[in-house]
């Protein structure tokens, strides 16, 4: 009887013990994800250049063409072309997604599905007048982006960001017969530092 007492007196404890554990797993609470950094920036580049502008998204820093063979920037912009730091374009794991929706409701980025640059002119953005990421106006001769438009990417070292272009303008405009001669891009990105695919 007594040793029937201990081994029923053995599982109770061995039950509060499990349900103890147990509840301590269940109250420790996952770790809230990191934040963004979110940045407003803006660029200007030649109208007239067969040079790209590249961009790191780490630091808001615009990298030297000499180091456009390296893994030191992100995407580069060139006119209304966009590219990415991998394939054709460099040596970095880059790529984008061109995403339709609302940018601010964009809270997580994929890690499959992205597009690169596969030569000089077919790259992952598609710039072109009728089917590219902007609209252009015949009359003005002004461009901009599309509305419920913005841009996921992948950097040259595996991190993620959420770019949206909010305006394309012109600077040192005199008249229609006459280009501008610099383009002032704005824009604004959500940069993860972490790694993770957190985009909020």
């Amino acid at each position: 009887m007594k040793m029937k007492n201990m081994k029923l007196s053995l599982l109770a404890v061995a039950v509060v013990v499990a349900g103890l554990v147990s509840c301590g797993k269940e109250e420790v609470p996952a770790p809230p994800p990191t934040p963004t950094v979110s940045i407003t920036d803006s660029v200007e580049i030649p109208f007239s250049t067969n040079h790209y502008l590249f961009y790191r998204f780490k630091d808001s820093a615009v990298v030297a063409a000499a180091d456009s063979a390296t893994t030191k920037w992100d995407f580069g912009l060139r006119f209304v072309s966009i590219i990415v730091n991998s394939h054709s374009s460099g040596p970095g794991n880059g790529g984008v997604i061109t995403q339709p929706g609302i940018y601010d409701n964009y809270i997580t980025a994929p890690t499959t599905g992205y597009a690169y640059d596969t030569t000089a002119t077919q790259t992952g953005v598609d710039a072109g007048l009728t089917t590219g990421w902007y609209n252009y106006d015949d009359a003005t001769h002004v461009f901009s982006p599309k509305a419920g438009q913005f841009f996921v990417i992948r950097t040259a070292d595996n991190h993620y960001v959420k770019m949206e272009i909010l305006s394309v303008t012109y600077a040192g405009f005199v008249s229609q017969t006459s280009p501008p001669t610099t383009l002032i891009y704005k824009f604004r990105y959500n940069y993860q530092a972490d790694g993770t695919t957190n985009l909020q």
